[in-house]
């Protein structure tokens, strides 16, 4: 079976989230582009974590509660870095799929952000372009 790389699998451009955001922003860049996990990047553009639809979720469930005490969407002014998970685990362009695959499944993790030689995010490799992948080898070969 051919090797395939991750530049060949990964989608791209990066949609990336500033550490410092608000939650409340990351979400609504999620839900713009459809896609559930964003790089969390510092000043100088440099992976320094992962944001997850599931992380969101969990820091906005405990406003979830009708309360008199509970703030207006407005209001929820957590930041990403307060809520990412970090350190993250990354792959390079170069990097062999099946290291990813391998990667995610001993970590338990849906997608990698790819970064370049500078640490900065270049795109994401996530179950769905790995499933793309599977479907397209076994039309290639039918």
């Amino acid at each position: 079976m051919r090797q395939y790389l991750v530049r060949e699998v990964m989608s791209q451009p990066a949609i990336v989230v500033d550490w410092g955001e608000s939650i409340l922003t990351a979400s609504a860049l999620m839900e713009e582009h459809g896609i559930r996990r964003l790089p969390v990047v510092d000043e100088e553009g440099r992976v320094i974590g992962m944001l997850s639809l599931g992380d969101v979720r969990e820091a906005t469930s405990v406003y979830s509660v009708a309360s008199p005490y509970a703030p207006d969407q407005d209001e929820i002014l957590l930041a990403v870095d307060e809520v990412m998970t970090a350190p993250v685990f990354t792959v390079k362009p170069e990097d062999n799929v099946r290291r990813v695959i391998e990667l995610m499944l001993a970590h338990k993790i849906g997608g990698v952000p790819v970064v370049g030689e500078s640490g900065e995010a270049v795109g994401m490799i996530t179950e769905s372009d790995i499933f793309r992948l599977l479907l397209q080898t076994w039309d290639e070969a039918v």
